[in-house]
């Protein structure tokens, strides 16, 4: 069943479906198409599409899998972003990422190697002040590695 109604200068032409359909109350109008070449504004009932729920005991699966970020845990270092410039002089963006190397280090305290994922400049630092100093300043616990 079709409907014709004027609101102002525009026309809407709403369409009813005889058969009962679960909708909405809220927005009764969920779909609507308008036409281009008249103005007029075409809408229906569209019937509420429920998805089949998982039963409760189904386990947790992510979507996404984790992906190491580029960032050094011990200085805080992250990419840094930049412009790179042609001959032109054309300015297009970029970004610097830190120089991060996996490297077993010798951990004193646990007499055993650890291996981490740092940057160069916190693999100086470990050498000067040493691995329990530089990890315990930044917060990592050597013991769960």
């Amino acid at each position: 069943m079709a409907t014709l109604a004027t609101v102002g200068s525009s026309s809407v032409l709403r369409f009813n479906k005889t058969e009962p359909l679960k909708t909405n109350p809220s927005s009764p109008f969920l779909g609507f198409v308008t036409s281009q070449l008249s103005g007029i504004k075409i809408s229906c009932n569209l019937p509420v599409v429920v998805a089949p729920l998982k039963p409760i005991s189904s386990p947790f699966t992510p979507a996404l899998l984790p992906v190491a970020r580029r960032i050094c845990p011990f200085t805080g270092k992250k990419a840094n972003k930049a412009n790179k410039v042609s001959f032109s002089n054309h300015k297009t963006k970029k970004l610097q990422f830190v120089n991060l190397q996996y490297k077993k280090v010798w951990w004193e305290a646990g007499k055993r190697y650890v291996k981490l994922r740092l940057s160069t400049k916190a693999l100086k630092t470990i050498e000067k002040n040493g691995l329990d100093a530089v990890a315990k300043k930044a917060g990592i616990d050597l013991r769960k590695e």
